[in-house]
């Protein structure tokens, strides 16, 4: 996606240097992998866009400035024509594949004469007790529908870096495949390896995942 620069008076950053949205309840902007965008159905996280199209419009015009409209108008916002400007953009966009990923069937599974026992057994975790298949199926790992973990249920809200934890209502299911190139992970970013989101989602759905189930989920997910 073509992007202009911020201005730096409207940016937030907490102590890992990722940029912050200005307002508390708003979720930091992060930059998602637009590889296998041909798949997706959903757009902009909580945002629900329906199309890339739609989705290549609305970061034109707004999301270079935290979807602040005034500073885009001040900066001067560069309006994409749909015809001749939007739709060849998000043809490009949809050739974006996959990164390779060698261990996988033409079904998105592993072949087990190229998986080492540990991803095996991941992928029976993950297709299994880990529960992680009901929201991202097989070839590509995701439902492209949304979703709500409550993960409220685990904390009162709270003021972290600036920013205050809320519940998040609705999230998209993000896309699996290639996961292991795109950290940090969940929608604001907050888990920053697939160790720690497995953690997170063995909390979220109390799974009750063992140690050895955890590592074995990793190294299937780093697989896909």
């Amino acid at each position: 996606m073509f992007r202009l620069p911020r201005q730096r008076t409207h940016q937030r950053f907490d102590a890992l240097g990722r940029r912050h949205s200005p307002q508390e309840f708003r979720h930091r902007l992060d930059t998602p992998s637009l590889r296998g965008v041909n798949i997706q159905r959903l757009f902009g996280s909580q945002r629900a866009i329906k199309s890339v199209e739609d989705f290549t419009e609305f970061e034109q015009r707004a999301a270079y400035f935290d979807g602040d409209p005034v500073i885009a108008t001040k900066k001067g916002v560069n309006v994409l024509e749909r015809a001749s400007q939007v739709h060849f953009m998000a043809e490009m966009q949809e050739l974006f594949d996959f990164p390779p990923a060698p261990k996988l069937n033409v079904l998105g599974r592993l072949d087990p004469r190229k998986a080492t026992e540990s991803e095996l057994r991941g992928q029976a975790v993950f297709f299994g007790k880990g529960q992680c298949a009901e929201c991202h199926p097989a070839p590509y790992y995701t439902d492209n529908t949304m979703h709500n973990l409550q993960a409220e249920r685990f904390f009162k809200p709270q003021m972290v870096n600036g920013r205050m934890a809320s519940s998040d209502g609705p999230i998209k299911t993000f896309v699996l495949r290639g996961i292991k190139e795109s950290p940090p992970y969940l929608h604001d970013g907050r888990l920053l390896t697939l160790e720690d989101t497995v953690e997170f989602f063995n909390q979220v759905l109390e799974t009750k995942l063992t140690e050895q189930e955890k590592q074995d989920l990793t190294a299937f997910m780093r697989c896909l």
